[in-house]
């Protein structure tokens, strides 16, 4: 039975992966290490809790002796690693804490899987570490075309009403990095780490760098679950600078749908993108999940956008990011599945029929952490 380390598995994305592989693989262990930090919560795995080849292991993935223990209690043969501080208003809060998550902790599961591999008759052989990070470490896109543009890619899933490129520039893989948020500084730090441990010591490892995901599971201090929240309770809708920043949007079955045929399927020591080819202007894609949640909740379509407050911009927020995904499109046949307008359905329809779920985790410290992070702006 193969063993399959999923780091941050009770997580956002990280739970979807779970789900994912434990329906998928019943012939792998699938070994879950999460915190259980804020943003980690095994409610989000109920439906595979008691599944046959699913563990959960609550550990921190800065403790290098019990995740290398961990290594050679399951004898694992491969990590997916998406275990991440990821909120760049933390990290500006708080940026010690996401150089030890996102960077002491990537080098800790590093070096465990390096000894523990280079432990075994067959090395490195069959063994895989494969990092998930962000487009964040890219740095900033210039908005040459506010107006929008026909962007030069198109997939299944391009929305048929609203399929812009903002400038001329997009996010390769081969683009140097240049962060600007203590968030993205970690990530990329972490990147480095990654590709080092390939260049010293032949470990067998992919790097992946995403754009913004949305979906089910998502903890509502991110945008579209946070304004879901919101509309629904009659509160402000907290808008940075003049929402005129520019993002690309990959519903998360996706996103996990790519991380499985990397996993399985990538080159070793390389490097993909995986984006939605989806840009919108933040303020654009308030008004769409605006009038998405007003239709859903029998309201007048459009009315809850006298809720839209404009707030204090972010500090160094980047204007744009968009990400080619045609490295993976075309060599392994990955693309999204949902049009944005589809998903952003799909996705509003899952927080209004579990506001269980929702209510359970904006109560007690969520609620602290939302007044503090938007007093006075």
């Amino acid at each position: 039975m193969k063993s399959i380390i999923i780091t941050g598995g009770a997580g956002f994305i990280g739970s979807h992966v779970v789900r994912l592989f434990v329906n998928k693989y019943p012939e792998y262990r699938i070994i879950n290490i999460d915190k259980l930090t804020y943003a980690g919560n095994l409610a989000n795995l109920k439906d595979i809790e008691n599944k046959p080849n699913y563990t959960f292991v609550k550990a921190d993935i800065c403790d290098f002796d019990t995740i290398l223990s961990l290594m050679k209690q399951y004898e694992v043969d491969g990590i997916i690693h998406l275990a991440a501080e990821s909120h760049v208003d933390r990290s500006i809060k708080d940026p010690f804490t996401f150089a030890k998550t996102n960077v002491i902790g990537t080098l800790s599961l590093l070096q465990a899987a390096r000894l523990y591999w280079e432990s075994l008759p067959e090395k490195y052989e069959g063994k895989r570490f494969y990092h998930i990070s962000t487009d964040e470490v890219y740095g900033t896109l210039e908005m040459t075309h506010p107006e929008g543009i026909e962007p030069p890619f198109k997939t299944t899933a391009s929305s048929t009403d609203h399929h812009l490129a903002y400038g001329t520039d997009f996010f390769y893989e081969t683009n140097k990095y240049n962060p600007h948020s203590p968030y993205s500084a970690s990530k990329a730090s972490s990147d480095h780490f990654v590709r080092a441990f390939h260049d010293t010591y032949s470990m067998p490892t992919i790097v992946t760098n995403c754009s913004n995901n949305y979906g089910p599971y998502q903890f509502p201090e991110k945008l579209i679950p946070l304004f879901i929240n919101n509309i629904r309770h009659h509160k402000p809708l907290p808008v940075y600078g003049k929402g005129e920043n520019v993002r690309d949007w990959l519903y998360v079955e996706d996103h996990a749908r790519a991380i499985d045929t990397i996993f399985h399927n990538g080159k070793i020591a390389e490097t993909y993108n995986i984006g939605g080819f989806n840009e919108w202007k933040n303020i654009d894609l308030i008004k769409v999940l605006i009038r998405t949640v007003d239709r859903a909740l029998g309201n007048e379509e459009g009315a809850s956008e006298k809720l839209i407050t404009y707030v204090t911009d972010r500090a160094g927020h980047d204007l744009r990011y968009a990400i080619d995904s045609t490295k993976l499109q075309k060599e392994l046949g990955w693309e999204p599945s949902l049009q944005f307008e589809e998903g952003i359905a799909k996705t509003v329809e899952w927080y209004l029929s579990n506001q269980e779920w929702m209510d359970n985790i904006t109560s007690g410290e969520y609620e602290n952490y939302y007044n503090e992070m938007y007093k006075n702006r």
